[in-house]
C-alpha cells in the first residue's frame, strides 16, 4: 500500500464517519416531521365537527332570526295600526273637544263681565 492508499482510505472513514453524524440529525429531523404531520392530522380530525357544530349553530340562529323578523313586522304593524287608531280618535274627538272648551270660556269670561261693574275710563 503507497501513501495515497492509505490516505484515500483515511478519507473514506472520514467521509463515512461524516455521514454517520450527519444522518443523526437527519433521522432526528424526520421523526419531527412524523409528529408534525400526525399533529396537523389530529387537528384536522378535530376541526371536521367543530366545522359542523359551527354549521349546525349557524342555521339554528338563522332559523330564530327569521322567528324576530317576524314578529319584529307584528310589531311594526300593530305601531302603524295604533298610530292610525290615535289619529282617528284625535280627529273624531279632540275637534269638538276644542270647540266645546273654547265655547266655555267664552261663556265664562261673557258671564263674569256681567257680575263684575265696569270702571269708568278715564279720558287724559
Amino acid at each position: 500500500m503507497s501513501g495515497g492508499d492509505i490516505a484515500g482510505l483515511i478519507a473514506a472513514g472520514v467521509f463515512a464517519v461524516l455521514v454517520a453524524l450527519l444522518a443523526v440529525p437527519i433521522f432526528k429531523l424526520g421523526k419531527v416531521f412524523d409528529e408534525i404531520r400526525t399533529t396537523i392530522k389530529q387537528i384536522g380530525d378535530g376541526t371536521t365537527p367543530l366545522i359542523d357544530e359551527v354549521t349546525a349553530t349557524v342555521a339554528t340562529t338563522n332559523t330564530q332570526l327569521n322567528k324576530v323578523d317576524g314578529i319584529s313586522n307584528n310589531v311594526s304593524d300593530a305601531t302603524a295600526n295604533i298610530s292610525a287608531l290615535s289619529a282617528l280618535i284625535a280627529a273624531t274627538i279632540g275637534s269638538p273637544l276644542i270647540k266645546v272648551a273654547a265655547f266655555s270660556y267664552g261663556v265664562r269670561q261673557a258671564l263674569e263681565g256681567r257680575s263684575k261693574p265696569r270702571r269708568a275710563r278715564r279720558s287724559r
